[in-house]
């Protein structure tokens, strides 16, 4: 795996691009929860020969009445409940639909399984920041979690992405560590929230009162190396925590890491 991973120092101008990105699970055969995760082929525009979710951006076509009506969604935007499901209260409703729309799309385009919007549980919204990390392009990004289909099969479409693999959380990121895979940063710290979580039923429990929380990362300078900080940390302007795990990621020898090393994933 090439060390090509890197901080970028320019700005980059312009408002970020609604995505959407599926958290696909499963609860293992011989016990555990594993999250689906696609590799980008070396031909992607965003990610190359990064292991992902399934996901890309809101497409025009995502607000269309026949896609909405497919999915069962023109009620859901029509009276803004989509907004309401994502905690978003003030999204403009049909914006709000699309995501849903856009995230049942992507992961059939990508891998196969067919998801609706009632299998979708929101968790988390990423906007990229101006001073990114591994690319120079930037999104809002909606993530949702969703249990793998009774007799659906996940694979990779072998265009936008050339691989795909099932992983329990921990053994993604150890893989990550040890060289074998590349991540980046909205992976790595939804995988550590998930690592500790044994099953999909436990995962949905967790998240039965849950808001969706904002998270945008701030790239800053920590001594001779970069840092992503989130909110919760105390060079984030946000204070209250968004999520658990690490409040900050260090790049240090081509690798994301929290500071106080691999293992404070898991405390």
């Amino acid at each position: 795996m090439t060390g090509e991973t890197r901080f970028f120092n320019q700005t980059v101008e312009g408002e970020p691009r609604d995505a959407a990105s599926v958290v696909l699970l499963r609860d293992a055969a011989g016990g555990g929860l594993e999250v689906f995760m696609l590799r980008r082929g070396g031909s992607s525009t965003v990610m190359n020969d990064a292991y992902v979710f399934p996901g890309g951006k809101v497409d025009p076509e995502d607000a269309a009445p026949q896609g909405l009506s497919a999915l069962g969604l023109n009620e859901l935007g029509l009276n803004g409940l989509a907004a309401h499901m994502l905690g978003e209260h003030d999204l403009e409703a049909s914006l709000a639909a699309s995501l849903f729309v856009a995230a049942c799309r992507e992961t059939f385009e990508e891998t196969g399984v067919q998801v609706y919007p009632r299998d979708l549980i929101p968790l988390s919204r990423w906007i990229t920041p101006k001073v990114p990390a591994m690319m120079r392009r930037r999104f809002d990004t909606r993530f949702f979690l969703a249990c793998l289909p009774t007799g659906a099969i996940a694979t990779h479409d072998g265009q936008e992405a050339d691989a795909s693999a099932w992983y329990a959380p921990r053994e993604a990121l150890e893989r990550y560590r040890d060289r074998e895979i590349m991540l980046a940063p909205p992976q790595i710290m939804t995988l550590a929230g998930l690592a500790g979580v044994p099953n999909f039923a436990q995962v949905r429990e967790q998240l039965r009162d849950h808001r969706p929380r904002l998270i945008e990362p701030l790239s800053v300078q920590s001594g001779s190396q970069r840092a992503m900080v989130y909110p919760g940390d105390e060079r984030h302007p946000v204070r209250e925590r968004a999520m658990p795990g690490p409040t900050a990621l260090i790049f240090r020898d081509d690798r994301f890491e929290p500071e106080g090393g691999f293992e404070q994933f898991f405390a």
